[in-house]
């Protein structure tokens, strides 16, 4: 059971479920939410986003159906309830924005802010996270990794930024958060009544052109040659293990093109020319029921990722937990998900020293002369995948239906043991109570940075920040009268109403200064209660700006 009965969400743009053409992460992070909620043991849950969504419509999306958890929703600003909860969680590593809300109401030892890291490639996306290293975040905060390999290059690039900055000012420490290693989920139930739908299976492999003695190797996720896989390996090694095997082979790769059809028909290209022989058909991965049929109709699940972005595996999860034998590449979370011999097979990868030309690549995206897809692409271009084990892999579960069968039962067995949500979601609440028991024990040198700048030195108080340019500065000491200007009424007196008080106040200051004379702005704010001071200032620079007000009286 969790440290507290509820639980407090970082999600600024109020979406749980993912878009059309969702990323891995995406899908992830939903997975993630939904089983915290499902098998968290949480009385409630808060939403924290820019525009709070209705507390129904979070419901829907999380999957509950009954009034526990209870859902509300808030704005990023509050910290009343992450401090009630003792955890904010994120859907993203980027800490920045929360760790300073929190700092700024002084609740650094309230309460922990946790992120999960899913791809960890584009250097924009690693500068910006290791940038949220700057920010107030302590040993009580996480980034949670998906892979212990994924784990290993975070720590790597900690490292490399911690000595830069020593380097650099001479710093002798930079805080960071734990790095704990958490997978992520799936529903095992869901996709076993998937894979085991007879019905499905026949269905779809009649309209597939797949006979019964045919085996059908699968591929789902995104069809993206630079930031997913490359496909020619599979292409080769699917048509070589079929020859080799002698049995009608048909390769389905189920996903969504970025650029379309014009990806489409690289794929389709390059499955001419390596696969000949192989019927080689293309689904649309956004369709979740096509997708359930798949799992059905499939014998063995084929990935050979070659691309930086991926650290963990979503897709070889659902696999194994379909009853699948898997051929993966050796690559990243790939090799803490298939235990190679056992659940499937796992393809050795041989990558590039990087030298002067990988430096001269890295300066380009610093130039931003390469984009995000030139970037990816040209590193998995140059990753090579063992076509010749992968197509014997292949080629001996191809010929062996029992093999397949050995297989996939152990990959149950696994997903069901280490990739469950519920057992996921106990080793997030397990991690929540940890950094609780951090909080407790922070020592009085911690606390004492936990208490230093309220506000990003970067990101300020513009007021503050620039108080040179003005002439003077509003103070509580300063006289003001009123004028015969009219009162403030066109669209552009209007416009940006959010730092200033209500008309009511602004009416009232006005009849407060009716024939008063000069009044200090002190004696003016004792009419209004101490929350509503601060707005009643700016109603004043307001009505000074209109001239309605004046602040340089005839003395």
């Amino acid at each position: 059971m969790p440290q507290s009965p509820e639980l407090a969400l970082w999600l600024p743009g109020g979406q749980i479920a993912p878009p059309v053409n969702p990323y891995g992460r995406l899908v992830a992070n939903a997975g993630v939410f939904r089983a915290l909620a499902r098998y968290g043991g949480y009385r409630h849950l808060h939403v924290q986003s820019k525009t709070p969504p209705a507390p129904d419509q979070l419901a829907s999306e999380l999957g509950i159906v009954t009034d526990t958890p209870e859902i509300t929703s808030g704005p990023l600003l509050s910290t009343t309830a992450a401090a009630r909860a003792g955890t904010l969680l994120s859907g993203q590593p980027y800490l920045t924005e929360p760790a300073w809300v929190r700092r700024h109401a002084g609740a650094d030892a309230d309460y922990s802010i946790v992120g999960t890291i899913f791809a960890f490639a584009a250097a924009t996306y690693r500068e910006k996270m290791m940038q949220s290293a700057m920010a107030p975040l302590h040993e009580w905060d996480a980034l949670i990794c998906s892979s212990p390999t994924l784990r290993q290059t975070v720590e790597q690039t900690f490292d490399a930024w911690e000595d830069y900055l020593h380097e650099r000012l001479g710093s002798t420490r930079l805080p960071r958060p734990q790095l704990p290693v958490i997978p992520f989920g799936t529903d095992v139930d869901a996709l076993d009544a998937q894979a085991s739908d007879g019905a499905a299976r026949a269905s779809l492999r009649a309209t597939l052109g797949i006979a019964d003695e045919d085996v059908m190797v699968y591929y789902l996720g995104r069809l993206s040659y630079f930031d997913k896989a490359f496909p020619q390996a599979m292409f080769k090694a699917v048509e070589e293990a079929a020859q080799s095997a002698g049995v009608r082979t048909h390769f389905v790769m189920a996903g969504w093109f970025p650029a379309g059809d014009d990806d489409k028909a690289l794929f389709e290209e390059a499955a001419r020319l390596y696969a000949p022989t192989v019927p080689t058909t293309f689904l649309d991965g956004n369709d979740a029921a096509l997708v359930a049929r798949c799992w059905a109709a499939a014998d063995i699940f084929f990935q050979l990722s070659d691309t930086i972005l991926e650290t963990f595996g979503q897709a070889p999860v659902e696999a194994m937990a379909c009853g699948l034998p898997l051929v993966v590449s050796d690559w990243d979370g790939f090799r803490s998900i298939v235990r190679d011999g056992v659940d499937g097979f796992l393809v050795p990868t041989l990558g590039s020293p990087g030298g002067p030309l990988g430096d001269t690549l890295a300066l380009l995206q610093t130039l931003d002369q390469v984009g995000y897809p030139q970037y990816m692409g040209s590193v998995a271009q140059h990753t090579a995948v063992h076509i010749g084990q992968a197509a014997a892999a292949l080629s001996r579960l191809i010929a062996s239906p029992e093999l397949r069968r050995t297989m996939g039962a152990a990959g149950r067995l696994r997903a069901r043991e280490l990739f469950a949500w519920p057992v996921v979601a106990a080793q997030y609440t397990d991690l929540f109570a940890e950094l609780a028991d951090r909080r407790s024990h922070a020592t009085s040198e911690q606390a004492v940075l936990a208490a230093g700048h309220r506000l990003n030195p970067l990101r300020g108080n513009p007021f503050s920040d620039f108080s040179t340019l003005p002439t003077r500065v509003l103070t509580d000491d300063m006289h003001l009268v009123l004028t015969t200007v009219p009162y403030p009424s066109t669209d552009l007196d209007l416009m940006f109403p959010a730092l200033r008080g209500t008309d009511d106040e602004a009416e009232k200051v006005c009849e407060l200064l009716q024939g008063a004379g000069p009044v200090s702005l002190r004696d003016l704010l004792q009419s209004f209660t101490p929350s509503r001071r601060p707005f009643v200032r700016m109603t004043v620079l307001w009505l000074a700006k209109a001239g309605v007000v004046d602040w340089l009286p005839e003395t």
